[in-house]
């Protein structure tokens, strides 16, 4: 009788945890980053590639860092979204562009509009490892400490920019240094 049980005990774990599973977000990637300091980094501007954007720039401030290519469809499917956070004045938007071409970088923001305040390049993309990245588009948000205090991986919809990005941008710019 017992050598019955085995397998059916099996069954039933298996069945559990597939079960499980079906109830599981599978958007969430977690992230070892969450509330730790940002990485550092010291990337060339877009604009200006003599001129350089670190850590320290973004001290005491809160930012949304989004990394994103002008190859990348999902970018594309952002921006909108980004264009209306731009338009509330709520935050520094940092653009990290992700193995991308400065000609590529124009024409997208010439089609798509530029919410960004800054643009960084990380041509090698080797900042976008050390940041733990995934795949583009990736956003965090950083407090003004320059702690990580949220990841979100794919492109922000209206949405998400409604019910989590903009209430957490307005709790954590009210709250000290």
């Amino acid at each position: 009788m017992k050598k019955f049980l085995i397998p059916v005990a099996i069954f039933i774990l298996i069945a559990w945890a597939l079960g499980r599973g079906l109830f599981l977000n599978p958007t969430y990637i977690p992230s070892p980053l969450i509330g730790k300091p940002m990485p550092r980094f010291s990337l060339p501007l877009a604009s200006a590639p003599q001129v350089r954007l670190s850590n320290a720039n973004l001290a005491g401030h809160v930012t949304l860092i989004n990394v994103f290519a002008s190859w990348c469809v999902t970018c594309k499917q952002e921006m909108p979204t980004l264009m209306r956070l731009h338009a509330l004045h709520l935050v520094d938007l940092v653009g990290m562009d992700y193995k991308d071409t400065p000609a590529g970088l124009r024409h997208y923001l010439d089609v798509f509009g530029d919410p960004y305040s800054t643009i960084v390049t990380d041509k090698r993309g080797m900042t976008a490892i050390n940041w733990g990245i995934y795949g583009v588009p990736e956003t965090f948000v950083v407090n003004k400490g320059g702690v990580i205090v949220h990841k979100f991986v794919g492109p922000i919809s209206y949405r998400k920019l409604k019910a989590k990005v903009i209430p957490l941008i307005k709790r954590l710019s009210a709250q000290p240094l």
